[in-house]
């Protein structure tokens, strides 16, 4: 009886625990957020805009188009609401979203460039600490607000945010996740670097257009003639947690090679018989080693550059099998690469005073007891560094023919 009565209550024990989905939502009661936005008031407060998916636009198999064949519709649904924290505007929101705000498939997360000069660390806060948003959410830093870019919809992807997303992950700029843009924050040797997005104007929508909202195409005519599409065209730089500046597209193509993040990407340069001729080469492959060095007075780093490629365009006409000519090709690539490497470590030298290449880590890595005498100043050290790039470059491949179709 005893004996029972002891399995009884262990059974019991085991039971109480197991409370069942008492927390569970259904599918149709969660407002899916693809992507947020962050912006900031004069007054300190901060401005959360999120896009929602539109479950009826993008559940059919004509995407954005209305059941009958009519006009084009919104996929999704865009709504911002100002709070004191990112939290207070979220609880605001639930006062407008007639579902529970749901964080699991956000994409992207877009900084506007007050709020970014202003200072990023309180606004993350609450993405990094939320037991409901994810670490691999894409963070973009906007020329302007937020607000603008996510209020656009996109002509080939069902919403802008996934177009955002792929263009990052194809390698167009510097992919930057939540994860890295916390650790980068909390390592004193480097400093943060986000894609910049923008809306820019994209040709004419075919077929019923909806308004877009590019600042320049106020009058009604144009807004309905012009597209805007969300387009990354080059890197934020930030000095700790605040925007200092920008890079362009040449300039971030050389941040990428520093910090060998080339995924891939095309080298065009003049032709070596024929100057105002063009030749491009597609990159296959590339690699960054970078060597500190430090003799007790003076720190340099040496930085070696290597790249792999296929010529697969010729404007002229020289000879490929001439192999003086081949490598002169393959000389200019490599200037043309470290032209663009060493303009990217001037402008973040001598414009921005920071360290955004992971110099800092290289050094701490090597020599882990001097790192103390220098890391709480490392973008002083850094300026006064010498950095010497070398940059080698092999032609693999010249496509499906060796030489241009004579013209003769």
């Amino acid at each position: 009886m005893i004996k029972k009565t002891i399995c009884l209550l262990i059974i019991i024990s085991l039971i109480l625990p197991l409370e069942g989905c008492w927390s569970r939502k259904e599918l149709n009661e969660l407002a899916i957020v693809l992507a947020a936005g962050l912006d900031s008031t004069p007054e300190g407060n901060i401005v959360l805009t999120v896009q929602i998916a539109r479950p009826s636009a993008l559940g059919g198999s004509q995407s954005g188009q209305q059941s009958g064949g009519g006009a084009q519709q919104n996929n999704v649904w865009v709504v911002s609401q100002e709070g004191e924290s990112v939290l207070d505007a979220t609880r605001y929101l639930e006062s407008k979203v007639p579902r529970h705000i749901y964080w699991g498939h956000t994409v992207i997360l877009i900084l506007g460039e007050q709020l970014a000069r202003e200072g990023i660390r309180k606004s993350i806060n609450f993405f990094s600490r939320s037991p409901h948003t994810r670490e691999t959410i894409w963070v973009m830093a906007a020329r302007g607000e937020a607000r603008d870019v996510l209020n656009s919809h996109s002509e080939l992807e069902s919403t802008s945010a996934q177009s955002a997303g792929r263009m990052i992950r194809a390698g167009i700029g510097v992919p930057v996740m939540l994860k890295d843009l916390s650790m980068m924050l909390a390592d004193k040797g480097i400093n943060p670097v986000l894609p910049r997005i923008e809306l820019t104007p994209s040709g004419t929508p075919q077929g019923p257009g909806m308004p877009e909202n590019l600042t320049e195409t106020n009058t009604q005519q144009s807004r309905a003639t012009i597209h805007a599409e969300v387009a990354l065209t080059g890197t934020a730089v930030f000095n700790d947690d605040r925007l200092v500046g920008w890079l362009d597209y040449h300039e971030t193509r050389g941040l990428l090679w520093l910090q060998d993040k080339i995924i891939d990407g095309e080298v065009t340069l003049p032709s070596p018989t024929e100057p105002n001729k063009k030749i491009s080469i597609d990159i296959t492959r590339g690699s960054t080693r970078v060597e500190p060095f430090y003799d007790g007075a003076n720190i340099w780093f040496d930085v070696e550059i290597q790249m792999e490629g296929t010529l697969l365009e010729q404007q002229s006409i020289e000879k490929l099998t001439n192999p003086h000519i081949f490598n002169n090709i393959e000389k200019n690539a490599a200037h043309r690469i470290e032209d663009k490497a060493r303009s990217a470590v001037e402008q973040a030298k001598y414009d921005y005073g920071v360290d955004i290449f992971g110099f800092g880590q290289a050094f701490h890595r090597k020599y882990k007891d001097a790192w103390p005498l220098f890391e709480d100043r490392w973008n002083e050290v850094f300026i006064g560094a010498d950095i010497n790039i070398k940059v080698k470059t092999y032609i693999r491949r010249t496509g499906l023919t060796t030489n241009r179709i004579s013209e003769q």
